[in-house]
């Protein structure tokens, strides 16, 4: 029904921050497209920033970011920013909003900026928000009720239905269930990558909650200061890979990710 997603290829990332210290080193991935992905971490280790470098909100100071054959750079990133959305931890909604304006924001990419400013938006972009709505499990009366007024598990739900407006090929998930309790999370998630398949989009999502990436990533990514240090299946994830990942072992001199797997 929708756009396929697009893959993405970290090719040598690396990035270092002004005061010299270095959030990302020899980044080697590639992610095919339609992969639900998870970037599982500790905080600091590295995951938002290579989210970040994914639509250029963070640039590389080494080594590139190729999505769908195309290199991330200033020229590329309007046209690849259009095909790409966010669902953020915090929400990231209009809190004085209505839910139908905060949904609805996610195509504004698609119009006029005179109609974004005057807030007009075309019949069928609202009748899209409805339906996204429906989607993501909200109601009618969560269209008129400021975003605020909303409970954190609905304001997510909102984010999603945002995300999806557009129609992305590639959604990256921020931490999206870190402000959620255990159930929430679950739920949010479950519905994300319902919305994801339904769409063909490809996730990056960024967890810390090991149960939560287990049971949703077709394939965990773990960073520990900003190197991949483990890479393949969920199933494969063992005691010594945990204990690196969350820095109670440093890894082998010989480490080596495990084989990539093709998308489920």
């Amino acid at each position: 029904m929708s756009r396929t997603g697009l893959d993405i290829r970290f090719e040598g990332i690396g990035k270092v921050w002004p005061d010299g210290t270095r959030a990302l080193e020899g980044v080697d991935l590639a992610i095919p497209a339609g992969q639900f992905c998870v970037l599982l971490g500790h905080s600091g280790a590295g995951k938002s920033t290579l989210l970040r470098c994914v639509n250029g909100l963070e640039i590389p100071s080494e080594g590139q970011v190729v999505i769908g054959g195309q290199p991330v750079n200033r020229q590329s990133l309007p046209a690849l920013r259009r095909r790409i959305a966010m669902v953020h931890q915090h929400f990231g909604l209009v809190a004085r909003s209505s839910g139908a304006a905060n949904v609805m924001a996610g195509a504004v990419a698609q119009l006029p900026l005179w109609r974004v400013l005057a807030g007009i938006y075309p019949a069928a972009l609202q009748r899209r928000a409805c339906a996204m709505l429906e989607a993501v499990g909200l109601e009618e009366a969560h269209l008129r009720r400021r975003a605020e007024q909303l409970s954190g598990g609905q304001q997510q739900r909102l984010g999603i239905a945002r995300a999806f407006m557009a129609d992305p090929a590639i959604i990256l998930a921020d931490e999206p269930v870190a402000s959620l309790d255990p159930a929430l999370g679950r739920e949010v998630l479950e519905l994300l990558r319902a919305q994801a398949s339904e769409h063909g989009a490809t996730v990056l999502c960024s967890l810390h909650q090991l149960d939560l990436a287990r049971a949703f990533a077709d394939r965990i990514v773990a960073l520990h200061r900003g190197r991949v240090i483990f890479d393949g299946p969920p199933e494969q994830l063992c005691e010594r890979d945990l204990a690196v990942i969350y820095a109670r072992a440093e890894p082998a001199p010989s480490f080596e990710p495990l084989p990539l797997r093709e998308a489920v």
